[in-house]
């Protein structure tokens, strides 16, 4: 299993857990068409895996609540979920058939850590340590979803705010945000090559 060669600390629950979800996801997308039948075959790889890179540059701690914006299937925040059990994931999409299935598999895997909530992000009363997301939107026009949504008081490594996953050239989107972004290549932690061009991009929001 691929996780386990990168992550060597896992307890049997969760390598249990991770074994258990390319089957998982199998089911539900034979139902509910959330992930294409490429990246299928390459599901741990693509989705499990490239989630897990945010792992690399944070360690989510004990009540940290964090929000996985426009979760899609649930990534990256399922395999945050699983690799952090006692950190509150809230998991948000604006399409119904979407949540059906992040339901579906946090239901399958026991996963008590985990909230889905079909709705809009803007609509959330909530205030959170980190915003996470995976190739969603442009970074400004997340920024502007979440605002008012990032708490003040951090206690991590990385300041509270946005951890996004992204990929190509993304000289333009981050140019208007400057020095407060910090970046890494993904292709730092984990070799294949379809990290090459993937990225980690924060940006601390108050």
């Amino acid at each position: 299993m691929l996780v386990e060669q990168h992550f060597s600390t896992l307890t049997e629950r969760q390598r249990q857990q991770f074994a258990a979800l390319p089957s998982i996801y199998e089911r539900w997308n034979a139902c509910i068409n959330v992930i294409s039948r490429r990246d299928m075959d390459q599901f741990e790889l693509h989705h499990v895996l490239h989630s897990l890179a945010l792992a690399k540059v944070v360690q989510f701690k004990p009540m940290c609540q964090v929000l996985d914006l426009g979760t899609g299937g649930g990534f990256p925040g399922v395999p945050l979920a699983i690799m952090f059990p006692d950190t509150r994931f809230t998991l948000v999409d604006s399409i119904g058939k979407k949540i059906k299935v992040v339901q579906g598999v946090v239901d399958e895997l026991g996963l008590t850590n985990v909230t889905a909530v079909n709705a809009r992000v803007e609509t959330l009363d909530e205030q959170f340590d980190f915003v996470v997301s995976r190739a969603v939107a442009p970074l400004s026009q997340m920024v502007g979803w979440v605002r008012g949504k990032i708490s003040r008081i951090g206690y991590h490594n990385l300041h509270n705010g946005m951890l996004c996953l992204k990929g190509g050239d993304l000289t333009d989107e981050l140019s208007p945000f400057g020095k407060r972004i910090t970046t890494w290549d993904v292709s730092s932690f984990f070799s294949d090559d379809y990290f090459t061009t993937k990225k980690i991009i924060h940006l601390p929001l108050k």
